[in-house]
């Protein structure tokens, strides 16, 4: 039995975002990823001209492109590309979502406040090319136009009334110390979806990137667990 993972990459973002996921599924399976590049995202930014409707077409194209090479698909969402990942798993024949930090809420303020200062005392000192959060939102703050942040707010908006609908099985993953996303968004996502198989993973000190938080080594394993069970 062939089994295809299509993974979705978040809002601004690229392939990096999930990369070190990716290649763990690679080393430990034979099954077929596709990544695709959502529509004026990777690592040129242009999103002037796309909408939330041109990301949701992607994916659908994504699916439908894999689905032809495989007899079950699984699909990975980051971020964003959690709440799209929900909105193919309500139009399509879906074995089973990964969710991580899905975007279903955003902006922690508290944490933001948080790395924010940070931020400001690195500069302050001269420092801010060596901060973490700078190096991750600088290009963000200034390519990503207003049109764009507000077609992805759209989108979520698209897709949440239905978030009670879903009933595919879902393991969430969300980082505590989440930048963007709160992580109490996990839980409530979790509380909402009609599936009768899912799973909740909490990274302590995972934030938005989650991918590449320190505990990796414990909730990849874990994942991948789950996924398989769904087979």
């Amino acid at each position: 039995m062939k089994i295809g993972v299509l993974c979705l990459h978040g809002f601004t973002g690229g392939r990096h975002e999930i990369k070190t996921f990716t290649q763990y599924l690679e080393q430990q399976t034979d099954w077929i990823l596709h990544v695709p590049v959502l529509s004026g995202h990777g690592d040129k930014l242009n999103l002037s001209h796309y909408t939330a409707e041109h990301w949701l077409m992607d994916a659908e194209i994504a699916y439908r492109r894999l689905y032809k090479k495989v007899d079950m698909v699984y699909i990975v969402g980051f971020s964003m590309g959690g709440i799209i990942a929900m909105y193919l798993a309500l139009r399509y024949k879906v074995q089973a979502l990964v969710l991580l930090s899905p975007a279903a809420r955003y902006i922690r303020t508290k944490q933001f406040a948080i790395d924010l200062s940070k931020l400001f005392m690195d500069t302050l000192h001269g420092d801010y090319e060596k901060n973490d959060f700078f190096r991750l939102y600088e290009k963000k703050v200034i390519e990503v136009p207003l049109h764009s942040v507000t077609e992805f707010t759209r989108l979520v908006r698209i897709v949440s009334p239905y978030y009670h609908k879903i009933n595919t099985p879902v393991c969430f993953v969300q980082g505590k110390k989440d930048e963007l996303v709160p992580y109490g968004t996990a839980t409530y996502l979790y509380q909402t979806v009609a599936s009768k198989k899912k799973e909740l993973i909490f990274s302590p000190e995972g934030k938005h990137l989650i991918c590449y938080s320190d505990d990796t080594k414990e909730w990849f394993p874990k994942v991948l667990e789950f996924m398989r069970g769904c087979v």
